[in-house]
């Protein structure tokens, strides 16, 4: 935000100097990111002087150039030859002497140098308006009143314009500074902590006057949610044309091009005031009416800048009796603005809903001045003073009349904010008790009236152009702000507490599964939490009623927080995929948001992805692709490493997974994984599978927690391996195996491995033969071949009886 000093300065007095300034607007919170310097003219006439023409012959050797010698002030006249046809004796005119720069349209300088111009020496140059910069006029040079003295500088005379101009940063909450006023209010209350009572001085309407009621326009809110205020007035009898010096100076030194009178006026107050205002041609309002609403969705609208656009049943529109006019706060229409041929307008001034005009403005990629300050909202109380003050202002440099009645319709007033300050809670917060009567003097000088004050603090209220305070805490932000952060002590004493951490703090139990899963080749990614409403209708499981949306979403594509992890993790696939990246193994920890009657919940997750080979091609070892097995050895060492190895698998179905299953601990679920559907890949332009696994971290913490690590040496005997080739039927699993083997021999059974599966030629139809390895182990002696025989024996038995097992 660009603010003039020059302007600043017209609200409230002050002789410093632009730094010192800046200094104390950067203490206040609105910090001064650099200082420009501003000239109307640029070079500011520097060198420039006036002269007086004393002879004026003609060139000897050009017909078109005269030899003049003309005094500028000094101990002897100069002799200048000048090409222009209206130079003669006697005139006033302006000369640039040797050494001063002038600037081309372009900003290219120029030097004025001592020369000879066709055999005449030439020392200096008299100019004509374009070349000085004060118009377009090339026709010949300027000359100037009689009156004026030989060798006055000539930026005395044109009274050129010098500017000190504020760059502030300024942070999205404080809407109530986005405005000369807004920010003097603030230089106002940091000048009165330095015991300097200044005044703010703001503009007076007590010229403003209605000259008739000719012209009523008839205004009607539809839309009393998306505009709670709306007022507006006829001008008529106006002159389009170029704006004065003085308004021309000011947009330009804060980066505006002029326009004509009326857009500029309006501009004028919006920087001024920080109020939005729109002039419609009266002429091209049908009917004489106005309506606040809403269109039908689809409607085509063009817009200023000559862009047709589609509107959305939610964008509010300024409408006449036949038609859309302009995007209320955000653009106005290409056929109801002002132009060379307008004599008479409606003025609208307005207070729209923020969150509306962020909408809007976002939906339709629109970011203008007006939309800048509406949808950070803007002082509901100041619409009709802002529209009186352009009116007067537009009679002073437009001429006309007010040829109507204001109309104003404001029918829920916005209230102002109440909020009572604990003298306590604001010690303990700015770390220093401040004497009472400093508070009560800072929060006067911010405009928060003080309504009552008690042993343990104030009431008061909060203006309502002050929207980001609403709680206790942001008044005494706004007290520690206005007393200065750098004015509190601090002691040379720092104490310090140790806090009582557990080995199973999220952000610790984290770092040891993302430290295992990067060692085995995962890059961690982290998603937006933000995402698109269309992702929950890819599964049933979810639904648009439990979705979590922005009030004031940055677009229609970041407006829910996610519901899962699933689909922002087959975005960065898609987004790797497409750049040649096909073999990934990505896990990320994040949340997932549902809003439910008893509340909205927050639930974390681990997603692991894997998709495509499970190594890069190298020429020493084929290719071989991800599958479920591999996913499930990644989901088996997570829970290994947090300690958790007990748990029941069971058959996971639903419309994300093309075969899954998930493991949880009693009712606990703890993790589900598998293959993703193809008619989800499809979706994010996935031809190759993706795996997927989806660990309820939350679970997974609360389950670790309760596990408790043992540690035991390690075995001095050593294991015995025996190996079964079972002949079964093709329905039995490997899990079933599992079990009877545990159930069977509990303390010498240590492993169970199935190395090899195989179906078809040489067995029996509805068979097959899994190769079975049993690993044994005695932790206090070596085994015995007997004690081996009777457990192999006891093995068999029970996978003959129970599984019809035989072997082979």
């Amino acid at each position: 935000m660009k603010i003039s000093y020059n302007w600043l300065k017209q609200f409230i007095k002050i002789d410093w100097d632009a730094e010192k300034t800046g200094e104390l607007l950067t203490d206040l919170g609105l910090e001064v990111e650099g200082i420009e310097s501003y000239q109307s003219v640029k070079g500011g006439l520097e060198g420039v002087v006036i002269g007086h023409v004393l002879t004026c012959e003609q060139h000897s050797n050009a017909d078109k150039l005269k030899v003049t010698t003309v005094d500028i002030g000094g101990d002897a006249p100069v002799q200048i030859v000048c090409g222009a046809p209206n130079v003669a004796k006697g005139q006033k005119v302006p000369v640039a002497t040797i050494g001063t720069t002038l600037y081309t349209d372009e900003g290219e300088a120029w030097t004025i140098k001592k020369g000879k111009i066709r055999g005449e020496e030439s020392h200096g140059m008299i100019c004509a308006e374009d070349e000085l910069g004060l118009g377009k006029s090339h026709d010949g040079i300027m000359i100037l009143d009689a009156d004026l003295v030989p060798g006055t500088p000539a930026a005395d005379v044109f009274e050129i314009e010098n500017d000190q101009v504020f760059e502030i940063g300024l942070t999205p909450n404080r809407a109530d500074a986005m405005s000369h006023l807004g920010t003097a209010r603030d230089l106002r209350a940091g000048l009165m902590q330095q015991d300097i009572i200044p005044e703010l001085i703001t503009p007076s309407n007590s010229s403003f006057k209605i000259e008739n009621r000719l012209n009523k326009v008839d205004v009607s809110i539809i839309d009393g949610e998306r505009a709670p205020r709306y007022a507006g007035v006829v001008i008529s009898g106006l002159k389009v044309a170029e704006s004065p010096a003085w308004i021309q100076h000011r947009l330009k030194a804060i980066g505006l091009t002029p326009i004509n009178n009326i857009v500029d006026v309006t501009n004028y107050v919006l920087h001024e005031l920080g109020q939005p205002l729109h002039a419609f041609d009266l002429a091209k309002i049908k009917g004489n009416k106005i309506e606040v609403k809403t269109v039908e969705k689809g409607t085509k609208f063009t817009t200023l800048d000559g862009v047709e656009r589609e509107l959305h049943e939610e964008d509010l529109m300024i409408c006449d009796e036949e038609k859309p006019m302009c995007i209320a706060g955000v653009f106005g229409g290409e056929h109801s603005g002002v132009t060379e041929g307008t004599t008479a307008i409606f003025l609208e001034s307005a207070y729209f809903n923020p969150v509306s005009i962020r909408k809007t403005a976002k939906r339709h990629g629109l970011n203008t001045d007006a939309s800048f300050r509406f949808e950070r909202g803007i002082d509901p109380n100041i619409t009709d003073y802002a529209l009186m003050r352009a009116a007067v202002l537009l009679l002073e440099v437009a001429g006309g009349e007010i040829t109507s009645e204001i109309v104003d319709i404001y029918p829920k007033k916005i209230e102002d904010q109440q909020v009572f300050l604990s003298f306590e809670n604001a010690t303990k917060l700015i770390g220093e008790e401040l004497p009472r009567e400093k508070i009560k003097a800072i929060l006067s000088s911010l405009d928060i009236k003080i309504n009552n004050v008690t042993e343990s603090g104030l009431g008061m209220t909060i203006p309502a152009y002050r929207n980001d305070v609403t709680r206790e805490a942001d008044v005494i932000e706004e007290v520690l702000r206005v007393y200065g952060y750098n004015n509190i002590n601090f002691g040379n004493k720092l104490n310090a507490t140790i806090a009582n951490s557990s080995k199973f703090e999220d952000h610790k139990v984290q770092d040891v599964v993302a430290n295992q899963l990067v060692a085995q080749g995962f890059y961690e990614i982290m998603a937006n939490s933000l995402t698109t409403p269309s992702y929950v209708e890819y599964s049933e499981l979810l639904n648009t009623e439990n979705n979590v949306t922005m009030l004031n979403p940055l677009g229609q594509e970041l407006s829910i927080l996610r519901r899962s992890m699933l689909f922002s993790g087959l975005e960065a696939i898609s987004y790797n995929n497409n750049r040649k990246h096909a073999d990934l193994k990505f896990f990320e920890y994040g949340k997932t948001y549902h809003s439910y009657d008893s509340g909205t919940v927050e639930n974390k997750h681990l997603a692991i992805f894997v998709t495509g080979n499970r190594h890069t091609e190298h020429w020493k070892h084929t290719s071989e692709t991800t599958d479920f097995f591999y996913l499930k050895g990644m989901v088996q060492s997570v829970l290994d490493r947090l300690g958790i190895t007990r748990g029941r698998t069971a058959t996971v179905k639903n419309d994300v997974f093309a075969e899954a299953v998930g493991i949880q601990l009693g009712k606990t679920k703890l993790v589900e994984y598998g293959l993703i559907k193809k008619s989800i890949l499809k979706k994010f332009n996935l031809s190759q599978d993706v795996y997927y696994a989806d660990f309820n971290w939350d679970n997974i913490l609360e389950v670790a927690k309760r596990n408790k690590i043992k540690f035991q040496p390690i075995p001095k005997y050593p294991s015995v391996r025996r190996d079964f080739a079972l002949l079964l039927d093709s329905a039995t699993r490997f899990e079933e195996i599992h079990t009877i083997a545990k159930q069977t021999e509990k303390q010498l059974l240590k492993d169970i491995q199935l190395f090899d599966v195989y179906e078809g030629k040489n067995l029996p139809e509805g068979k097959k033969s899994y190769a079975v390895s049993f690993l044994l182990q005695d932790e206090h002696k070596t085994l015995t071949d007997k004690q081996i025989d009777k457990v192999m024996n006891k093995l068999q038995f029970r996978f003959e009886k129970e599984l019809g097992a035989s072997l082979r």
